[in-house]
């Protein structure tokens, strides 16, 4: 049996096709490998270079073939497309990947700890739970304005509905008071769930060096700090601070031809979550210096005068991208600009 160099799966539940091949690129294998017989099935090959997409259960397998002694990479399945030959199954996808794994200008994904892993699903959680207390909330206005009772939207306005609702004096039938009361109980339990939740992200910023180093440049806090370290891959893996905003989706979109230069929207590329939070940091921000009055001279403060405010906005969170890149890649403390 020839030697091989690089295997590609494609990951599945139960069932994942593995394809091996030479350096050359020949394959030698191609078949399917049931899931209880993965780890046992590589332990029998030399050590060489698995890859797989990196998709939902890609570093649980990641960490697991790597304790094997093979050397790990994780390609964004849009980066694997373009290999995949005419009709797209399983064969196919695995040899793809190992195809695009093999290429020399290709980008990968950095295998991601435990504790990484632990710290964005915490983030994400709190995420969920603050979509499901907006739309409980959603719902509960909804339900009391078929019966005359209006609130402003907001979770400021909440205690309008929950008067209305415990007034003595209501009109609303018992059925209507009962089911708004189990709506309001959610909501409470949301609040309480989210408030623990953001407690200790918040203790895990503190005893973080890095995101302690994060939470010092101005729109960066607790949480965001966190999730730059959970969600945002080794900064090693940029060259330099533009690759990582451009990677959250923080710089224009480019579409040019013939050397002529077309720069459009905002990309929006890369982790959606992490870019969220980067544009509402930077938005705190820019409220702050419109309220106190920012120093004209100033980047921001011309910024202001010249652009719209949602613009300033972006372009803030993208200065704001850079700056995390270089803290976290050179291991620096933040220097305010006003201070050097």
């Amino acid at each position: 049996m020839k030697q091989v160099f690089i295997i590609g799966i494609d990951l599945a539940k139960n069932t994942f096709q593995v394809h091996g091949a030479t350096k050359a690129g020949n394959r030698i294998f191609n078949k399917k490998v049931t899931r209880a017989k993965l780890i046992s099935f590589l332990t029998e090959i030399p050590n060489c270079i698995v890859a797989m997409e990196a998709c939902a259960s890609s570093h649980y397998w990641g960490r697991r073939i790597e304790a094997l002694g093979h050397t790990i990479k994780l390609i964004p399945p849009a980066y694997v497309k373009p290999y995949v030959k005419r009709q797209k199954n399983d064969a196919n996808d695995a040899e793809a990947i190992a195809e695009a794994a093999s290429r020399p200008t290709m980008r990968f994904v950095a295998v991601k700890s435990v504790e990484k892993q632990a710290s964005g699903m915490a983030l994400r959680t709190r995420d969920l739970l603050i979509r499901q207390k907006t739309q409980t909330i959603n719902a509960l206005r909804g339900h009391l304005a078929e019966y005359g009772i209006i609130a402003p939207c907001g979770t400021v306005y909440l205690n309008r509905l929950q008067e209305a609702v415990n007034d003595p004096e209501t009109e609303l039938p018992d059925a209507v008071i009962a089911n708004a009361q189990i709506l309001l109980d959610h909501i409470a339990s949301l609040a309480g769930q989210i408030s623990q939740l953001e407690k200790d992200i918040r203790e895990a910023a503190r005893q973080d060096e890095r995101a302690r180093k994060l939470m010092s440049v101005p729109g960066i806090g607790p949480i965001t700090a966190v999730a730059l370290t959970a969600l945002a891959p080794d900064p090693a893996s940029f060259r330099k601070g533009r690759d990582f905003a451009a990677w959250t989706g923080l710089t224009p979109k480019q579409y040019s031809s013939g050397g002529k230069e077309r720069i459009g929207h905002t990309s929006k590329m890369g982790q959606r979550d992490l870019r969220r939070l980067l544009i509402i940091g930077a938005a705190s921000v820019v409220r702050w210096a419109i309220r106190r009055g920012s120093d004209q001279g100033g980047w921001l403060g011309q910024m202001l005068a010249r652009k719209p405010r949602m613009l300033v906005t972006v372009a803030l969170a993208n200065k704001m991208a850079r700056v995390a890149w270089a803290l976290m890649s050179k291991n620096e403390k933040y220097k305010d600009p006003a201070m050097v």
